[in-house]
């Protein structure tokens, strides 16, 4: 296992959206478990492949005692409950904003040996599910803050010494969230 340097807001790979993972191999296990060791050295609660340069739909995840990875994720929302809450990312070290997110979320995928696996998460594991979700979007969590908190944490990140660099656009997710997207 191999820890691997976190990618930071402004690099390229953060905003491309990630290919499905067909071969399941030893690589792929490898990935699973640099991914995992990445995590556990970052204290996160998750951390997707792109964040480690690797632009393929696979994600870990470690929140009140659940661990896991999933590949290929698919979510889904069993109803309309939304929470805002503290949300912050390993790409934007030591910030954090409220994020408005769905409050459930059943995410279903695969494990790195191509078994289906469910996860059904709510508060922080859902709010974790949906982050690490659209990572693999190519949507980053700055893009689900209501206008004012972005332009807060635009200009923060912009006096942080990794955040002096132009700031890129703003994504919307292709995955229903909350509410009408416009």
């Amino acid at each position: 296992m191999t820890v691997r340097p976190v990618r930071l807001f402004g690099d390229p790979v953060l905003r491309t959206p990630c290919l499905e993972v067909t071969d399941f191999d030893r690589q792929l296990r490898r990935l699973v478990k640099d991914l995992t060791q990445t995590l556990r050295d970052q204290q996160g609660a998750g951390l997707s492949a792109p964040q480690i340069g690797v632009g393929l739909r696979i994600f870990v995840f470690d929140v009140d005692g659940v661990r896991g990875h999933l590949i290929n994720p698919v979510l889904g929302f069993p109803d309309d409950e939304e929470e805002d809450g503290p949300e912050g990312c390993l790409s934007f070290p030591g910030m954090y904003y409220d994020v408005k997110r769905r409050l459930n979320t059943v995410a279903t995928g695969v494990d790195a040996d191509g078994r289906p696996l469910r996860v059904v998460g709510d508060h922080q594991l859902a709010r974790c599910l949906q982050h690490e979700t659209d990572h693999l979007d190519g949507v980053l969590f700055i893009d689900r803050m209501d206008g004012p908190t972005r332009k807060l944490a635009l200009r923060e990140i912009r006096q942080t010494d990794w955040g002096g660099g132009p700031v890129p656009e703003i994504r919307v997710s292709p995955h229903r969230m909350h509410g009408v997207i416009r």
